[in-house]
């Protein structure tokens, strides 16, 4: 299978500098036009944000190599929503990434971000200044859902697009999942207070009640405290099947770890926020061993030869390999990239105005990820939803995702 999460140096990508260094093979008579990429680089989900960055970095070098726009040269320009304060993403930190984009007319487009709390902050203001960004990774429905289209899209017109499905299929499918593939009669569920967190668990929540699975209780973790014995101890008393965490790293890791001290064999799963090298390396084993996590992307294999010639591409880049959430940021990238081709050969200018109109209608029939195609509210129409188990492989690297993230299929569909 594709290599998904294995640890690779950073000094290779995204850790480099504010601005990429991708102008290889342009012209200096080139028009450069600015692409943000807003990830979560400082705190508890650093390692993923280098890894997710790289396959952006990978896309505008080759089309800047190999000149894949004539008379275009695109300059990707990070920016850091995590902050030491938060120990993670940072939604105040994210809204002053958007406004600096917006503020910037030489930027047509984003990229990013990680998290859907980031999201939840950043989608009003790029609204107002009509900039398209295409998520690899967050999932929460509400930014993307018309019903709330006077909150995170005033202006109208869609700007936030995905590459990836939404928590509203993400949570569902992985209740499904526990349910009729692994038999769990009864669950107890926990979130970390985010907005990924708390969407996601709502959705699932949702959807076991509707199963008749019975949902024995639900509490909030708070993802600065160090202690969660008190509500793990709870679920230990009424005798749970199943445990299912909403939220991302910084919570999950610690969770694993008092999971495994209290409730060693009870039935554990996640959503993507700890599909991750993080619960591997910060949770480690035994205590990451059998935890299911569910991804919101197809997986792809290197049975494919165009993702074997991607993946070895990008392990000479990088010298490591590509994980799924890698090849969402790719196809993002390339979305852009395909867009301001089909600008650039209709003789209309390249602006942040027709970039957005031109990704509402953009085809990708043969991506990476598949087909890639978004609804008229920026949602991408693929609804797959992967599913991994963290089986230790002693003969292998503990802390490599390709190793010890076993692929079991795809999550029943909702």
């Amino acid at each position: 299978m594709i290599s998904r999460r294995s640890a690779f140096k950073a000094a290779a990508g995204i850790a480099a500098a504010g601005t990429f260094a991708v102008t290889e093979g342009a012209q200096a008579a080139d028009k450069t036009v600015k692409v943000g990429m807003d990830l979560s680089l400082t705190g508890a989900d650093s390692e993923s944000a280098i890894r997710v960055g790289n396959g952006a970095i990978l896309a505008f070098e080759d089309a800047n190599k190999y000149g894949e726009v004539p008379g275009i040269k695109f300059d990707l320009v990070k920016f850091d929503d995590g902050t030491a304060t938060a120990g993670q993403y940072d939604p105040a930190q994210a809204a002053t990434n958007a406004r600096k984009m917006v503020s910037d007319k030489g930027f047509i487009a984003a990229l990013g971000p990680q998290m859907s709390g980031a999201g939840k902050a950043m989608s009003p203001i790029l609204s107002e200044g009509n900039l398209a960004i295409i998520t690899p990774s967050s999932t929460n429905p509400d930014i993307t859902d018309p019903k709330f289209a006077a909150q995170y899209r005033p202006k109208g017109k869609a700007v936030y697009f995905r590459t990836v499905t939404t928590d509203a299929y993400q949570g569902p499918n992985m209740a499904n999942f526990l349910a009729k593939t692994v038999g769990i009669k009864s669950v107890y569920i926990l979130d970390d207070s985010g907005a990924y967190g708390v969407g996601i668990a709502d959705s699932f929540q949702k959807r076991c009640e509707e199963l008749g699975l019975k949902v024995l209780g639900r509490d909030r973790l708070d993802p600065k405290a160090a202690d969660y014995s008190a509500v793990l101890t709870k679920i230990k008393s009424l005798n749970a099947d199943g445990l299912y965490y909403g939220g991302v790293g910084q919570a999950g890791v610690k969770l694993a770890k008092q999971v495994y001290e209290i409730l060693p064999k009870i039935v554990k799963a996640g959503g993507d926020g700890i599909y991750g090298v993080e619960l591997l390396k910060g949770a480690g084993f035994p205590a990451a061993d059998g935890w299911y996590a569910s991804n919101a992307s197809p997986h792809k294999d290197d049975g494919d030869k165009k993702m074997k010639e991607f993946s070895d591409r990008f392990n000479a880049r990088f010298k490591g390999s590509p994980d799924d959430y890698t090849l969402t940021m790719y196809v993002a990238a390339r979305a852009i990239i395909e867009t301001v081709k089909v600008l650039q050969a209709a003789g209309k200018p390249v602006t942040r105005d027709t970039v957005r109109d031109g990704l509402q209608s953009v085809r990708m029939a043969n991506s990476l990820i598949g087909p890639v195609e978004f609804d008229e509210n920026g949602d991408l129409k693929n609804k797959v939803i992967s599913v991994f188990q963290v089986k230790k492989d002693a003969s292998k690297p503990l802390d490599n995702m390709d190793d010890q993230f076993a692929y079991i299929g795809i999550a029943p569909m909702s």
